[in-house]
Order: structure tokens, then sequence, then C-alpha cells
């Protein structure tokens, strides 16, 4: 699995980690020792995946970037509007 270069961002102690795979899109956060993924297909046209972590098995599946953020922000325990998103990543979604 080859990952293009990542782009990231920092708020109020979380990182977000957006990078591109051979297969997914992939979004990982991680707050005080916790994890959160969100991964789409790489044409960025499937439903959002929520995941605990990049290898980790999925969760919930969701249409809209709102709706896997609010998921990945309970994983993380945090506000969804205290989740940084990369910009590359900001057009996640159905």
């Amino acid at each position: 699995m080859t990952d293009t270069d990542a782009d990231t961002a920092e708020a109020d102690g979380i990182t977000a980690r957006y990078r591109e795979t051979d297969a997914e899109r992939v979004l990982e956060f991680e707050r005080d020792g916790r994890s959160a993924c969100i991964a789409q297909n790489r044409e960025g046209y499937a439903m959002l995946k929520v995941r605990p972590s990049v290898d980790g098995d999925e969760l919930e599946r969701y249409y809209g970037f709102d709706m896997a953020l609010d998921h990945a922000a309970e994983l993380l325990g945090c506000d969804p509007n205290d989740l940084p998103v990369p910009e590359r990543a900001a057009d996640m979604g159905m």
C-alpha cells in the first residue's frame, strides 16, 4: 500500500492526517492516545467508513462527512467542531 504525501492539521490537542493510499482516501485523528479513522474509496464516490484506527475493523458507514465526523469525535471523546480537517479532506462524503 503506497501512500501519497500526507496533509496534516492540528487544533486543541487533536492531530488530523489525510493521505491517499492505492485504494483509499484516509483521514486519521489522534487525541490523548485515542484514534479514529474515516476512509473512502480512492475515487471519492462511496460511503465513508469509520474505524477505530487505519487498520481497524469498520464500525459504521455514512453518506455524509458531518455524520462521519460526529462518530469520529465520539470515539475521541470530543466535540465534532473541535476536529481539524486538512484542506485535501474537506470534500470527503457523497
